[in-house]
């Protein structure tokens, strides 16, 4: 990997709010003071562990939104003006509205229409939030992102896939964007991502989740195909997907997963050779135990020597994140296994509700974006711990300024303030462009995840972007207020 010096910039006088209850009592939280404002105070607190050094004390700041021209040094004018435009309308809710019931509308089987709506949605939406219509144009997309010091996550975005043979060409596509990772500039690609949805039919993803689900019900029920694996499920896991006890896997069901297995393995095996990680995403809590298992039986294979290959994904706005999270991490510290996760919040909200609800319990999601926040930070704050000092490597994929700051100095804090491997900070293509950059300057890697594929292809992802995400979208304002500053500094240049 490649290692850049680190610009003395250290956040000053940071506090941690060490009365909030952290995942263990040897870890504290990454939690914001309960006093203000929340990151910088007026004096340190005398009684934590670790005092600023003398660095520290002399810096502001780790992360700097002041000086918005560095922090937008790289991004050309004329995308500043679309990237604003863009995340203007995503902010308001009867566009994002509009926008779903039309891609969602009869419109779209009517070809004299639907070609004009697909042009719109790509030169706006599509060009904001993708990275190119297929692998090497995304990996034109990387060149210009990593010459600005970012990376980027190459996600070939396919995903639901209904029979074998969509799952054969899209494991054929995972496999392709690994060649196309190899060809690009030396780590310019922090990972390669996959959905597991797209290499196994999603009816038995669902199937073999049940089959999960019930056996964490009932240790005695026998599952023959069974792998070993890390633990999928904690006491608090939502188990109301599976209201009776299913039926075993049928031979030819068997064959199948079979397959689904095998597309797996060889894409690790493919991504060890080439010493890219392979990160899995993950997805709805219907098939998320089966997306698990698939996860941890592959991590145990190939996840070795302090180099995790196979990264899972953990969404903390489910109430039994942080459980699953020990229970994953303690088991694989046991067997010597180094584990890799990227910490989400994650994207499913409105889906997940109403299926709970429609089954008569409560959602399995956080019941406040306050809570959500707390298990997103008190995560990330147990796995800098973790991987500070031992095994394991964590990719902090967030939007949210203060949990990045948070992050920001609890890594310095740890000694991990420099460019290395076990780290990683990521953002979605598009989307806070100014937290992506601040931390980049600030000397951490930090990742774009980049979908790539025809319009069509990767339109559940746009969808779903609006969708789920209506809250961070709205909250696109910070990024936009910076972005005005600096189109208006452009503007007074050039004129004056």
């Amino acid at each position: 990997m490649a290692t850049r010096v680190i610009p003395p910039r250290i956040l000053r006088n940071l506090r941690y709010n060490t009365a909030t209850r952290p995942l263990n009592a040897a870890h504290p939280p990454l939690s914001a003071p309960s006093v203000a404002p929340p990151y910088l105070l007026d004096k340190p607190d005398p009684t934590h562990q670790k005092p600023p050094s003398p660095a520290a004390a002399d810096a502001d700041s780790i992360l700097n939104f002041d000086n918005v021209e560095k922090l937008f040094s790289h991004v050309a004018t004329s995308k500043l003006l679309r990237s604003s435009a863009v995340l203007h309308a995503t902010a308001v809710d009867p566009v994002v509205d509009f926008g779903m019931w039309l891609m969602k509308s009869k419109v779209m089987e009517v070809n004299l229409l639907k070609q004009p709506v697909l042009s719109a949605v790509r030169h706006t939406f599509y060009e904001h939030f993708c990275a190119g219509e297929d692998a090497v144009t995304a990996g034109e997309s990387i060149r210009a992102l990593n010459q600005a010091g970012l990376r980027g996550m190459l996600v070939y975005g396919v995903e639901d896939a209904n029979d074998n043979d969509a799952c054969d060409r899209n494991h054929n596509g995972f496999l392709h964007t690994v060649d196309v990772s190899r060809s690009l500039p030396p780590s310019s690609v922090s990972f390669v991502i996959v959905k597991i949805t797209a290499i196994c039919p999603m009816r038995l993803l669902e199937r073999v989740s049940d089959l999960l689900r019930w056996q964490q019900k009932d240790p005695s029920f026998n599952l023959p195909w069974k792998r070993d694996t890390l633990p999928l499920f904690s006491e608090s896991s939502p188990l109301y997907h599976t209201r009776k006890r299913p039926e075993p896997l049928s031979p030819e069901e068997e064959h199948e997963f079979e397959l689904a297995i095998q597309r797996m393995q060889e894409l690790c095996q493919k991504c060890v050779q080439n010493n890219i990680p392979l990160m899995v995403d993950a997805e709805h809590t219907s098939v998320q135990p089966a997306i698990d298992y698939f996860t941890y039986s592959s991590a145990i294979l190939y996840n070795r020597d302090n180099n995790p290959i196979v990264f899972g994904t953990i969404q903390t706005y489910l109430k039994d994140a942080k459980e699953r999270l020990l229970l994953a991490t303690k088991a694989a510290e046991e067997r010597g296994i180094p584990m890799g996760f990227k910490l989400v919040r994650g994207a499913y909200m409105s889906s997940e509700r109403s299926l709970a609800t429609s089954l008569g319990f409560a959602s399995p999601i956080h019941d406040n974006i306050q809570a959500t926040h707390k298990c997103f930070n008190d995560c990330s704050s147990f796995l800098l711990e973790k991987i500070a000092d031992g095994p394991g490597a964590v990719v902090l994929a967030t939007h949210n300024v203060e949990s990045g700051k948070l992050a920001a100095a609890k890594a310095y804090e740890l000694g991990m303030g420099k460019v290395n491997h076990k780290l990683e900070f990521a953002q979605l293509h598009g989307m806070s462009e100014a937290l992506s950059f601040a931390l980049s300057n600030a000397g951490f890697q930090v990742s774009k995840y980049m979908p790539f594929g025809p319009v069509e292809t990767v339109m559940p992802y746009l969808l779903r972007r609006a969708e789920e995400n209506r809250g961070i979208l709205a909250a696109s304002g910070f990024d936009r207020q910076l972005m005005r500053k600096e189109l208006n500094r452009r503007l007074t240049a050039a004129v004056f």
